[in-house]
C-alpha cells in the first residue's frame, strides 16, 4: 500500500480513499495512503445540492478522491469532503496515486534485490524521495533520465543506488497516443446514476491491461468524456470503441440509453 511518512494527512490535502460504510448521515472512508486510517464524509459534503438518497451518489467499495477539511490527531478524527474536489483535481490525484503505486512496485523490486523489506525500503529510500521530489515516481523518473547522481545527492549507499538505477530504467517509456470520445448515457430508473456508474466501471475493467490508460470524466448530464492512451493510435482507437460498446450495451441491458461520438486524438 502506498504510504506517507506522516501519520495523518494535512488540512486541504487531496487524498485517495475507499468507502467502507455508507449510512444516512454520511460515509466512512479508508485513507489508502495513511495506513488505512478512517475518515468521515458528512452527508452535506458528499455532493452539492439536496441529497435524497446518499446511495445514489456513493457505495461501499468505491474509490473516491476527497479534500481533507479538519484533522484531530488526538481523537483520531479526519473530516473529509467529496463535493469540494474539482473534476480536474480528481483526475490529477488518481493519476498521482497510480504513479506512486508503480513507484512502490519498483521500490519493492529494488528492496528484494537487497534482501530488504518494503518497510525498510520506505524508511531508507521512499520517504526521502517523497520529501525531495514530492513523490517517489518523480524521483525515480529523474533517476531514469539523469542516472545515479540523483540518488547520490540523497546520501544513499552504493547498493541502493545501483538497485534503483536498474529498476528505474523501465520508466523511460515510449510516447503514448491519445484518442478522445464522448458517451451520452441516460437512465430514468430510480437508481439510474448507479446504473450508469456500473456500466462505465464494467467498460474500464474489460479493457484494462498494461500499456493502456482509460479515463472517463463527467462533462454534464448526460455527457461523459472518454480518454484513451495507448502505445499506438490504432490500439487507442480500438480500445475507445470497445469502451463505448461495453458501456452502452451494459446500460441498455438495464433499460438505459447510450450513444457514442468520436472526438479528436493525437500524441
Amino acid at each position: 500500500m502506498v504510504r506517507r511518512r506522516n501519520e495523518f494527512p494535512s488540512p486541504e490535502e487531496l487524498v485517495i480513499g475507499t468507502i467502507t460504510e455508507v449510512f444516512p448521515e454520511g460515509a466512512f472512508v479508508r485513507l489508502e495512503e495513511y495506513g488505512g486510517k478512517v475518515g468521515l464524509v458528512h452527508l452535506s459534503e458528499v455532493a452539492s445540492g439536496w441529497i435524497k438518497n446518499i446511495r445514489e451518489h456513493i457505495r461501499e467499495g468505491q474509490t473516491v478522491v476527497c479534500r481533507v477539511m479538519r484533522v484531530d490527531e488526538k481523537r483520531g478524527h479526519v473530516d473529509l469532503s467529496m463535493r469540494r474536489v474539482k473534476e480536474s483535481e480528481k483526475a490529477w490525484k488518481r493519476e498521482q496515486f497510480r504513479r506512486e503505486e508503480r513507484a512502490e512496485k519498483l521500490l519493492a523490486l529494488a528492496a528484494k534485490k537487497l534482501r530488504k523489506s518494503l518497510d525498510e525500503a520506505y524508511q531508507e529510500v521512499g520517504f526521502k524521495l517523497q520529501e525531495k521530489f514530492g513523490d517517489m515516481y518523480t524521483g525515480l523518473e529523474r533517476v531514469a533520465k539523469e542516472g545515479a547522481k540523483v540518488l547520490e545527492e540523497l546520501g544513499l549507499g552504493k547498493r541502493w543506488v545501483n538497485a534503483l538505477v536498474q529498476v528505474s530504467s523501465s520508466l523511460v517509456e515510449a510516447p503514448l497516443f491519445k484518442v478522445v470520445g464522448y458517451l451520452e448515457l441516460s437512465s430514468t430508473a430510480p437508481d439510474g446514476v448507479e446504473r450508469i456508474r456500473r456500466a462505465m466501471l464494467k467498460a474500464k475493467e474489460e479493457v484494462s491491461r498494461d500499456g493502456v490508460r482509460v479515463e472517463i470524466y463527467y462533462v454534464g448530464s448526460p455527457r461523459y468524456r472518454v480518454e484513451v492512451l495507448a502505445s499506438s493510435y490504432k490500439e487507442a482507437e480500438a480500445v475507445l470503441r470497445r469502451v463505448a460498446e461495453v458501456a452502452i450495451n451494459s446500460l441498455r441491458a438495464e433499460g438505459g440509453k447510450g450513444e457514442f461520438h468520436a472526438g479528436k486524438g493525437g500524441r
